[in-house]
Order: C-alpha cells, then structure tokens, then sequence
C-alpha cells in the first residue's frame, strides 16, 4: 500500500488526486498609522492574545487532519486557511503602527529563512532523482527556481520525481510542494498590507468586500487569469477578505457593529457560500477549497463569527489551560509545521508500510493494519512532526533574530513572539 496523493492547489482549487486521501493545501504555520477615515487607530494590547493563538492551533492540527484523510466537510467545519489569513491581518496591522518599511522587512525575514532550510533539503533531492528541468523548459527555468528563494511566482518542481512503490515516489515533489502557495500568498499579503491598511482605514466596507467581488470575477471563470500570476492573484483574492477583516479586528471596527447585526451578516454570507457551492460540487465534492467564491465567502463569515466573540485572552482559562504548552509551542513553530507536514506524512505512511514486512506481524494482523492505516498515520504524524522541530524548528528563532531554541513551549517563563 502506498500514501495517498493529496490533492494539491493550483489556481482555483485543490487538483484532483489520485486518491482522496490526504490532500495538501495550508496548512502553516506579526510614520504612525494612517488613522483618517471612519475605522479607529490600532489600540494597544500587551502580550499575546492566547484566543488568536489557540485558533492558529487549531487551524494548524485541521490541517494536517485534512491532508491525511481529505474529508471534503472539513472544510465546512474549519476553514483553516481563512483563519490563518485573518490571524496574520490583524497581527500585521498591529505591527504597522511602525514604519511599514521596517515590517515588511522583519516578516520577510521570519517567513523566507524556514522556507529557505525547506528548499535546501527538497530541491537537491528533486535533482539527485534525475530532475533535468533545463532540458525540459531551457534557461527560463533558472528564473522560475528564485521563486525558492523569494516566491512571488509558484516554485517548478518536476511533475514525477522518485520511483513507483519507493521510499520517495512519483508524486513526492508535487506534494512536497503543495504547501509553497500558502507562503506565496501570504508574501503577496505582507507586501501589500501597508497600501491595503490605508485603503481600509479610508473605505473600510468596501476594502473589506472587494476581493470577493474580485473573487466572483476571476475565482468562477467569468474572466480567466493565465499563468502563475493568475494562480496567485485568484489566492490573493479568495482570502484577501479574511485578511482585511484581521486589519477590522486589531482596529476594533468589528466591536462597533452591534452583534445581532454581525453574525446575522455573516451567516447571510456563510449561506451564499454553501449555496454558490450547491451549485458548483467538483470531483471532490464539497471541498471549497476546489469552489474559489464559495471559499471566500464562507471563510470571510466564519472568521468574522470567531473575531467578533473574541475573547482576546491573556492566559488560557479552563481545562484549555492543559494545553498551554503545545498551543506555545505550534505558534512558535508555525511555520515549521505547515512546511514539512505533508513530507512527514509520507515518511509516516512508508512507515506503517513497513509493518506488513515484519514476520509474524504482518501475516497476524495485515487486516487491522489496512483497517487502520490513516489512523496510524495520523498516530505517527506527531512524534515525526516533533522530530521535524527540533531539526529545522531552530531557523525560526534564528530568522527572528532570538536565541535558538530547540523546543520554545513556554516552560521557560515565556510563550516568544
């Protein structure tokens, strides 16, 4: 048995797979402000908010979950992607109370380093694995491989790379680099945040609705954006909302909205989502991540639902408080995960290959293994996944200019940055 192909992001949507199980999508892993306009300034809040970072959390572990078993309702249930979106609008608009220059330099510097460890491990493996894109597209390609170091276009990677029934096979590069887009996008975000925060601060409702007008342009077909700018420009505009809406939550325009009219215009929005998607099921169901303006949508009502109970926490109240280590240690490690997820889902899924090879074990309880191979995996994923941040995890801290640690859950006395 080998590991499931997830399907994969290209443009629009999720390219269906060859199984349906997992899929690779996102997923990973903060002069004055402008303050004219009908928006308020920023204000100021000390520390971290423990709500924001329990649902980057959670949007983390949905991830993962859905990329090994590739349930469609997933989707529905936990729009992770949006979230993560509008998580890092809010954090950014925060940040941009300083010189937007300087901040777009600091989250250059804490994104691209943790990709940059990334690609030095995956591309000379593509390489070694007889990848000769020069005879394949000739010199162009030597452009297209700096989006491994700066990805404003989508990195190349070789469509088979690998050997069939192998440790690493045919399909292992296109995975591997399914997560890239997210880090794409979230470049395009961080570079054009300071115009966007202005544009918001001055038009607040109309920033706040134009990608998904844009969405409903080029996210349906209606007018088609070729190449790796069109693919990027229709992610730009699917969850360019849910980052604009992080900008309304750190501003408090959402707090000034009266509640009943809030989630009332949110679950107006989440209805045309599932109505649009209704209407438009693909291969793979009702995955919205493969339907672009059912996406957009239902992501931009379900993250305004969380932003406007939230609770914007010092300390985790409850039983959450349990938890505390690992929610310190996933926002620390953010990135990290999202990156090589779907590689250590691979490794997990050879491992458990392995099983039937064992004498005795195999023979005794192949049925059971079959039965439960993803819920072996997704046993699996978690020790690999710690393995994985005490390896490269370490980068992150480096590129945030902070003394590397090898596992940052707060037990020292504090949760990072």
């Amino acid at each position: 048995m080998t590991y499931p192909q997830p399907p994969r992001q290209d443009g629009a949507g999720y390219a269906p797979s060859a199984r349906p199980v997992p899929s690779a999508r996102p997923e990973r892993l903060p002069t004055g402000p402008d303050t004219t306009g009908d928006a308020t300034a920023p204000r100021a809040r000390p520390g971290r908010d423990r709500y924001l970072d329990l649902l980057r959390t959670v949007a983390l572990v949905r991830v993962v979950v859905f990329h090994l078993f590739g349930w469609a309702w997933l989707t529905i249930l936990f729009p992770s992607m949006g979230v993560m979106f509008a998580l890092a609008g809010s954090l950014m608009a925060r940040s941009l109370a300083r010189p937007a220059a300087g901040v777009i330099r600091s989250r250059l510097r804490r994104l691209l380093p943790p990709m940059w460890a990334f690609s030095l491990v995956v591309v000379p493996v593509m390489f070694a694995l007889s990848w000769k894109p020069v005879r394949e597209e000739g010199l162009w390609w030597f452009v297209k491989l700096g989006s491994y170091l700066f990805p404003l276009g989508a990195p190349p990677f070789p469509e088979e790379n690998g050997s069939a029934g192998g440790w690493l096979e045919l399909s292992w590069a296109d995975q591997a680099a399914g997560p890239l887009w997210y880090i794409r996008a979230y470049l395009w975000f961080v570079l054009a945040s300071p115009l966007l925060l202005k544009a918001f601060r001055r038009l607040p409702w109309a920033t706040l609705l134009a990608p998904v007008a844009l969405t409903a342009v080029i996210g349906t077909g209606l007018v088609t954006v070729p190449g790796t700018f069109g693919e990027s420009l229709v992610d730009f505009a699917v969850f360019g909302s849910c980052w604009i809406l992080g900008f309304a939550h750190n501003d408090g325009l959402l707090k000034e909205v009266p509640r009943y009219l809030a989630v009332s215009s949110a679950a107006i929005v989440m209805g045309f989502g599932l109505w649009w998607a209704s209407g438009h099921l693909t291969e793979e169901g009702w995955n919205l991540d493969e339907i672009p303006l059912a996406q957009a949508t239902w992501s931009l009502g379900f993250c305004a639902i969380l932003l406007v109970y939230a609770p914007s926490w010092q300390k985790l109240p409850g039983r959450l408080a349990a938890w505390d280590g690992l929610v310190t240690l996933a926002n620390n490690r953010a990135v990290t995960i999202y990156l090589w997820h779907n590689l250590l889902l691979m490794a997990c899924a050879h491992l458990v290959d392995q099983l039937w090879s064992v004498p005795w074990l195999g023979d005794t309880f192949g049925t059971q293994i079959e039965q439960s191979y993803e819920v072996l995996i997704l046993i699996l994923i978690w020790p690999l996944t710690a393995l994985a941040i005490l390896a490269f995890g370490w980068v992150e801290d480096v590129a945030a200019r902070r003394r590397p640690r090898l596992w940052p859950n707060g037990a020292g006395g504090t949760r990072g940055a």
